[in-house]
C-alpha cells in the first residue's frame, strides 16, 4: 500500500495516543490508576454542562445545528465579537486542520516554536508544506528570532500561548510587538488552549482587543472546551478571526461537525462561573504543592501558567514513565518535543498530586 500513499504523507509519523485507564489496570494487575498525562481538568465537566446533556439526549436522532447558532451567539456576546467572527470545530484540533487546508500551499511555509504543541507540524507535513521550527529561548516563544525568519513563501505562524509542552507565556508588549511585524500575506494563529488558567491578566495577551483594533491584520484565535471545562470527551473547540477569514475556513469545513451534545454542553459550561473558579483553585493549590515538592526533591521543572508542568527527571525519560506507571501514575514523555529526560505532568486533585509525588520519591530513589 505504501506506493499508493504520496511521498510526504510517508513521512509522517502518527500521533500516538495513551492506552486506557482500565487496560493498564488489567496489564500491570492495578487496582488504581491515576491519568497525569494530558492536561484534562480533574475536577470534571461543568455540572450545568452534565444536565444540559441530559436534557439533550432525546433529540439525538436530529442532525446537530450544523451552524452552531446558538453557541456562537453566546461566544459573541462573552467575548465581545460578531457571530460570523467564530468558527466551531471538532476540538481545537480541527480548526488547525481548516486552516492550513484553507491558506496553506504545497512547498509554502509555516513557523512554530521547537519545542510547541506536535500537530502544528503535523498538520503542514501533511499539507506538503514546509515547517520553520524556530527554537524557543528559555522556554518560551522567542518572537524575535520567529521574525526573522518570515520570508515571502510563509503563509502560517503558529504561537501557543500558554505553551505546550512548556507552559510558559509571551507577554502583551512582545506579542503586541511581534503582529505588527507579520506581513498582511501571513496568518499568525495564536493557540490559547490553556488561556483561562493564566492568573496574570494584566501581562497576558489580549488577543481578540487586538483583533478588533486590527481588523485587517490576518489573525486566528484559536480556544477549546477540552481544558478548564472539562469537555475534553466531547471535542469542542473554537477559533475567531474576521469575518472574511472565518468565511474562508467554513468553505472546507465538513457540515455537522460539531455533535449536538457538544453544542448544548459547551454553551452551558460557558456560563458555569463556579466551576471555573473552583477549576483555578484546584489548579493554583496544586501547581503550588507539586512546585514545592518538586524543590525538596531536587527535581528541575519549567515554571508554568497552565494546568501542566515540564519535568526535567535527570534521565531517560521512557524508562522512568514506565516505572511510575507500574506505581500507577501515568505522566506524559515528551520525547518527540526534542525532550528525552522530562516528563510533562498533569495538575491533578490534592489526592492525585500526593499520590504522584509519592510514586516519583520511590522510583528516583530506586534509580539514584
Amino acid at each position: 500500500m505504501k506506493d499508493l500513499a504520496q511521498k510526504h504523507i510517508l513521512q509522517l509519523h502518527p500521533y500516538l495516543p495513551g492506552k486506557p485507564i482500565s487496560e493498564v489496570q488489567r496489564e500491570l494487575g492495578l487496582t488504581e490508576v491515576i491519568k497525569l498525562a494530558s492536561n484534562e481538568n480533574p475536577c470534571g465537566p461543568s455540572p450545568r454542562a452534565i444536565q444540559a446533556i441530559q436534557k439533550a439526549i432525546f433529540d439525538l436522532h436530529r442532525y446537530p445545528d450544523g451552524s452552531g447558532f446558538y453557541l456562537k451567539q453566546a461566544l459573541a456576546a462573552k467575548l465581545g465579537v460578531s457571530p460570523d467572527q467564530i468558527i466551531l470545530g471538532n476540538g481545537t484540533n480541527e480548526i488547525l486542520e481548516l486552516v492550513v487546508r484553507t491558506f496553506l500551499a504545497p512547498g509554502q511555509e509555516a513557523i512554530s516554536g521547537r519545542p510547541a504543541f506536535i500537530i502544528y507540524s503535523l498538520l503542514v507535513q501533511a499539507a506538503d508544506g514546509e515547517n520553520i521550527l524556530v527554537p524557543l529561548k528559555e522556554h518560551t516563544h522567542d518572537l524575535r528570532s520567529m521574525a526573522k525568519a518570515i520570508t515571502p513563501k510563509t503563509k502560517l505562524i503558529f504561537i501557543a500561548n500558554p505553551n505546550n509542552p512548556t507552559g510558559t507565556m509571551v507577554g502583551a508588549e512582545e506579542m503586541s510587538w511581534f503582529l505588527q511585524q507579520v506581513p498582511k500575506s501571513a496568518i499568525c494563529v495564536i493557540d490559547e488552549a490553556y488561556i483561562e488558567y493564566v492568573d496574570d491578566d494584566a501581562a497576558f495577551p489580549d488577543s481578540i482587543a487586538y483583533l478588533r483594533a486590527h481588523p485587517d491584520q490576518p489573525v486566528l484565535i484559536v480556544r477549546t472546551f477540552s481544558k478548564i471545562y472539562g469537555l475534553a470527551g466531547l471535542r469542542i473547540g473554537y477559533g475567531i478571526g474576521s469575518s472574511e477569514l472565518i468565511s474562508l475556513m467554513n468553505r472546507v469545513r465538513q457540515p455537522f461537525n460539531v455533535n449536538s451534545l457538544a453544542q448544548v454542553a459547551a454553551e452551558a459550561a460557558l456560563e458555569d462561573d463556579e466551576h471555573l473558579r473552583r477549576s483555578k483553585e484546584v489548579n493554583r493549590a496544586g501547581y503550588q504543592y507539586l512546585c514545592r515538592e518538586f524543590d525538596r526533591l531536587k527535581v528541575s521543572y519549567v515554571p508554568s501558567v497552565a494546568n501542566f508542568i515540564l519535568v526535567d527527571v535527570g534521565q531517560d525519560a521512557k524508562p522512568f514513565s514506565d516505572r511510575m506507571l507500574a506505581e500507577g501514575v501515568i505522566v506524559r514523555t515528551v520525547k518527540e518535543y526534542g525532550l528525552p529526560n522530562a516528563v510533562r505532568i498533569t495538575i491533578g486533585l490534592e489526592e492525585e498530586n500526593r499520590k504522584l509525588i509519592q510514586a516519583m520519591e520511590k522510583v528516583l530513589t530506586s534509580c539514584s
